[in-house]
């Protein structure tokens, strides 16, 4: 009896743990960054339309988050990496996806 109540035990703290895992993983503001950070790496290569479609992206989430002066901050700098990528300009819009992610990243904690 007391092997299976262990086993049950570890199987609901496995699942708590997991579970938990992957709604931090879900929360607006955590897709935010990740995307913010896919802007950013595709931005230093130079893929301005790339960088677009993810700093779109993290604009999503990022609106979603819970308000908060990092939030807002990170959507500013996110709407101009956007309007940088449609331009073209893949080193003004990483600029602006890097100061994002400082704040996103604050908002994420």
């Amino acid at each position: 009896m007391r092997k299976l109540a262990s086993i049950v035990l570890i199987i609901g703290v496995l699942s708590f743990v997991t579970n938990g895992a992957a709604w931090a993983a879900a929360s607006p503001a955590a897709e935010a960054v990740e995307h913010t950070k896919e802007a950013i790496e595709h931005g230093k290569q130079g893929h301005a339309d790339v960088l677009t479609k993810h700093a779109e992206k993290a604009l999503m989430y990022a609106k979603k988050a819970d308000k908060s002066a990092h939030v807002d901050e990170g959507i500013h700098h996110l709407e101009a990496a956007v309007a940088a990528g449609k331009k073209g300009d893949a080193a003004g819009g990483t600029k602006h996806a890097e100061e994002a992610l400082t704040h996103l990243t604050e908002a994420a904690k």
